[in-house]
């Protein structure tokens, strides 16, 4: 079973945060307000915040991928 990871497209973020703010454990912000993303796969507690992150993203930059 692949391991579900999140990724960021930088061109189409535009620094909401909102990210962040539904996925503390895993998004953190940089000076900016860009989501620096933790290393390695999602967790399995988290794959419900997870995929609530990426349903929330305005601007639909943060995605959620298998290996």
């Amino acid at each position: 079973m692949a391991a579900d990871r999140l990724k960021v497209g930088p061109i189409m973020c535009h620094a909401h945060g909102l990210c962040a703010e539904l996925l503390p454990e895993m998004v953190r912000l940089d000076e900016w307000g860009y989501p620096i993303l933790a290393d390695g796969p999602v967790p399995p507690v988290l794959r419900s915040d997870a995929r609530a992150a990426v349903a929330a993203c305005p601007t639909l930059a943060l995605r959620l991928r298998s290996d």
